[in-house]
Order: C-alpha cells, then sequence, then structure tokens
C-alpha cells in the first residue's frame, strides 16, 4: 500500500473510530466488529488502488468514502471536506436575507423538495413535493448534505440561483433560475368552517406561533365554538419549542416529548395544566410531507388525549444535530439527538400513523389559502378548504359530529 492510501486509511479510520464512539458502546464485541470491520475497509482501499482500471484519484476516493460513510447514518447527517467546511462558514457568517422557500430532505441519496413554502419564489418556479435537485448554483448535490444546500439557495433579496431539478415522477433534467426573496411567514388561517367547529392550518412553526394559536383559540371560545380542526397537513418547517408550546394549549397533563440520544442528556417536555385553552373535541390532519415539529404536536396529541387523527402517516422527521469540528479542517453535521412521542417510541422511525389513513387527494394543499377562492381551487371564499373537494376534512368533520370518538378531555388528566 503507497503512502498516499496509507495516510488515507488512517484519516477514514479516526472518522470511523469517531463514529463508533457515538455510536456503539465499547463492549469487546463491538471493538472487535469495529476493528473487523476497518481491516476490510483497507483491504478494499488497497484493492482499488492495485487493482483498479487506471490510476485512481485517492483524494476524490476519500471525500465519496467518508460521505457515504456519514449519509448512511440518516438524512440529516453528512461529512464537509476542509475547503466545504470553510464555505459553510462563510455563508452562515454572511446571514443572507433572503430565499427560495423550500423545505429539503433526502431520500436514497437524493436531495429533494419535502414542501415548497406558501407564496414563495420555490413554489412560484414550479417546486413541488417529491422533485429532485440535481444541482444548485453549479454544484452537483450528490454528495452534498441538507444544511449545504440550504445555505446554497440562501442569498439576498433580488439576487438568483440557479437549479437543475427532476420533476417527480419524470426522468428528464430541467434547468430554473430562481429570484431568492425575503420571505414572509405563512400566516396562520384560522376561521368557523361551520355550525361550532373552528378551522385552524398551521404551515410553519415559526417565532410567536404558538401564542398566534393560543389569542385564536380564545376567539374560537367567545365566539361559541366548541370545535376544532387542526390541520398540519404538509407542515414541515419551524421550531420544536412553538409545537411543545401549542401542545400545550390542549393538554393539561402529560408527556409531549421527549429529546435523547447516546451523547446528550434525556430531556422531558411536560404539559402544564395553567397554559391549557381548549378542552373541547379535536381533530388532527396530516400528510405525507408533515414533518419535524408538526409531528411532534400531533404525537402528543393523539397519545396524551387520543386525539383523531386523519391522513397519511407522516414524514418521519425529528431529530436534532450538531456540528464536529475535525482535525484536518473539515466537520461532521451529526444527528446527536431523537425526539420521541409520549410513549417513548422515536418518531424518525415511522413518523405518525394516523388514526383514520386516507390518501390526501387534494393537488394544492400546499398552494397559499391566500390565493383567490372559488369552485377551480376547491376552497370556498374565505379561503377554507371544502369538505366536499377534500374527503380528509369531510371525515374529520364527520368524526367531530361523533362525540364518542373525539375525546373532549386529556386521557391523562
Amino acid at each position: 500500500m503507497s503512502r498516499a492510501t496509507r495516510i488515507f486509511v488512517l484519516a477514514v479510520s479516526a472518522l470511523v473510530l469517531l463514529y463508533a464512539g457515538l455510536g456503539f458502546a465499547l463492549a469487546r464485541s463491538n471493538e472487535e466488529n469495529t476493528y473487523r470491520s476497518l481491516g476490510v475497509f483497507s483491504e478494499v482501499l488497497e484493492r482499488v488502488e492495485q487493482g483498479y482500471v487506471e490510476e485512481p484519484n485517492m483524494r476524490q476516493v476519500a471525500r465519496g468514502a467518508m460521505h457515504g460513510l456519514v449519509e448512511s447514518l440518516d438524512a440529516q447527517s453528512g461529512y464537509l471536506s476542509a475547503r466545504e467546511y470553510e464555505d459553510y462558514q462563510a455563508r452562515l457568517k454572511a446571514h443572507p436575507r433572503g430565499d427560495i422557500g423550500v423545505v429539503l430532505s433526502k431520500r436514497f441519496g437524493y436531495l429533494l423538495v419535502l414542501t415548497a413554502l406558501p407564496d414563495s419564489p420555490a413554489q412560484k418556479a414550479g417546486l413541488s413535493t417529491g422533485d429532485i435537485l440535481e444541482t444548485i448554483a453549479g454544484f452537483s448535490t450528490r454528495e452534498m448534505s441538507i444544511r449545504q444546500a440550504e445555505l446554497l439557495l440562501e442569498g439576498e433579496p433580488g439576487s438568483t440561483v440557479k437549479i437543475t431539478e427532476v420533476r417527480h415522477g419524470g426522468t428528464e433534467s430541467h434547468d430554473l433560475e430562481v429570484t431568492r426573496a425575503a420571505l414572509a411567514t405563512p400566516r396562520l388561517v384560522a376561521d368557523k368552517m361551520e355550525d361550532d367547529v373552528g378551522y385552524l392550518r398551521v404551515h410553519g412553526f415559526s417565532p410567536g406561533r404558538a401564542a398566534e394559536i393560543r389569542q385564536k383559540l380564545q376567539e374560537f371560545s367567545r365566539q361559541g365554538l366548541h370545535k376544532v380542526v387542526l390541520d398540519l397537513r404538509d407542515c414541515s418547517s419551524g421550531a420544536v419549542s412553538e409545537a411543545v408550546s401549542t401542545a400545550n394549549l390542549f393538554l393539561n397533563s402529560g408527556t409531549i416529548t421527549t429529546l435523547s440520544g447516546k451523547t446528550v442528556p434525556a430531556k422531558l417536555f411536560t404539559a402544564d395544566a395553567q397554559k391549557t385553552v381548549w378542552t373541547g373535541p379535536v381533530t388532527v390532519l396530516l400528510s405525507a410531507r408533515t414533518a419535524g415539529a408538526a409531528e411532534i404536536l400531533a404525537a402528543a396529541l393523539a397519545e396524551d388525549r387520543a386525539v383523531p387523527t386523519v391522513g397519511e402517516r407522516t414524514f418521519g422527521s425529528a431529530s436534532e444535530q450538531s456540528i464536529i469540528a475535525l482535525e484536518d479542517g473539515g466537520a461532521l453535521i451529526l444527528t446527536t439527538a431523537l425526539y420521541h412521542d409520549p410513549e417513548g417510541k422515536k418518531i424518525n422511525d415511522n413518523g405518525v400513523k394516523p388514526s383514520f389513513e386516507m390518501a390526501n387527494v387534494v393537488d394544492d394543499m400546499a398552494e397559499s389559502t391566500e390565493t383567490s377562492g372559488g369552485a377551480e381551487s376547491g376552497r370556498a371564499t374565505n379561503g377554507l378548504p371544502r369538505p366536499q373537494d377534500d374527503p380528509v376534512l369531510k371525515k374529520a368533520l364527520e368524526l367531530l359530529r361523533t362525540p364518542s370518538q373525539v375525546p373532549a378531555a386529556s386521557k391523562a388528566a
């Protein structure tokens, strides 16, 4: 084995050992398995260098190996080379004020759009759920972390970013040039739906959202409304703290969520009866694009209060990441803690399974409710979805009309 390859093996071995130290207990059997894997890895590298059809670029091989090692853990983890980390830090310090407005994820190595925010440049450019981003600003996304991609999409309002995308279900690439903008916080949609039912549509848990929801629930009570539909479909962004505070508006006791990891002390979030403002019946609407903070809220209501959930199994993405600097100037973006539902199950593993599973057949769920309504849009003139066009919403309203299926108080009380 050449000197360059030996150096490379040592560098990657150090990374593997760091991963092993974070991800495995240092029992003897695990130590043996780790070193056995390193031996195999070293052999593979030697075979590549000696037997590949032409002289391999071992630096490129090294980067690919480290990217693959970390990205095999989960969608949020990633590896940054020294150059990538330097660029990452520079972009963080720039504090850009513009963005295109997408929530990203990774599946099977591909960087894809989870949702495009309402009225965002991304939505106006035609980006939608399931679209694969092949390049951003001329850089391939093949080994790009989600956070790197997010920073590349950010910039000064009015500036543009070039994207190559493959539409969901398609095979051909398309080039887009999207103009960044200072994104407005998607408004909370709140109104009377029918009889004594109030409707809340949450697009994201931006700062202050829980206080806004509290105010709307209090207004519903003053208006004589006694039931609520909480629509969390396509809600995939925002702060967990806002979702936890929102859960407490509906719960007077019980566990909301738990955050824990091998190197992170367990943190328990529980409901406080003094913060509860709504004790009436509730149903929650979910989609396959519901993720993160919204999943934590949905799981808490479903399990602590037995609130019926209607729609599709959620995406499954509720975790915290840490940046770990490496000696060579690179860094790891590593998932170090996971959020669990009140029963202790990891939300990342299976998402939130609705109690009434139904496909969301309304194609414009991600569109802004601030656009004009009417028969063509499937919305009433006040911007609310119409039950006759929305089977998931229709089912939720049917459940609210059947009091025995929708508990009016926390089962943990």
